[in-house]
């Protein structure tokens, strides 16, 4: 059975988005240890699950980029969740509708180990963590304050610590298991 894995970025003071939705803020602490991690969890997923802002913006650059994640991007299958896309032209995309329980549970069976990695945005991260989906949460925390945004949790949770990297840059990933 797979396990689902939330890959976020998130601030020193805890926000996962600013208050302007700008994604800028990613870029403290970038290094090539760092790139190099990131590029690893992303390659090695079976299936990136994904909401459907991110698919809109991540399909008009992902098919035509190039770059140490591109291929991975462009060739594991994509899962958006979405109630309102009817088409997806970004290959190895499939469309879900509803409720994301059911068909998350499915994968998760369906695939025989390994994991499927989720990506934020934060409204769909977070309904990901209320369903209580989420197995392994990959947080990197980057060396930068935004004093005001979007958190991804909203109430008390308790997460075991796997491990923490801590990159040249200044950034730092901690791994969590969600089932202590």
């Amino acid at each position: 059975m797979a396990s689902l894995v939330l890959k976020m970025s998130v601030s020193l003071d805890g926000y996962v988005a600013p208050v302007d939705g700008s994604a800028d803020w990613v870029a403290a602490g970038r290094s090539e240890d760092g790139l190099g991690w990131a590029v690893e969890t992303v390659s090695n997923a079976g299936a990136h699950l994904i909401g459907a802002a991110t698919y809109a913006a991540w399909a008009g650059y992902w098919p035509s980029a190039s770059g140490p994640f591109a291929k991975a991007m462009n060739e594991i299958p994509k899962v958006v969740f979405s109630d309102s896309l009817t088409a997806a032209d970004w290959g190895e995309t499939t469309i879900v509708a509803g409720d994301p329980t059911g068909a998350i549970t499915r994968l998760k069976r369906e695939r025989s180990g390994g994991y499927l990695l989720a990506h934020g945005g934060v409204r769909f991260a977070r309904s990901l963590v209320q369903a209580g989906l989420i197995d392994e949460y990959r947080l990197v925390v980057h060396p930068v304050v935004l004093g005001a945004g979007e958190r991804l949790f909203r109430e008390p949770l308790t997460i075991k610590p796997v491990s923490t990297t801590v990159f040249s840059g200044g950034s730092v990933a901690h791994v969590f298991a969600a089932h202590p």
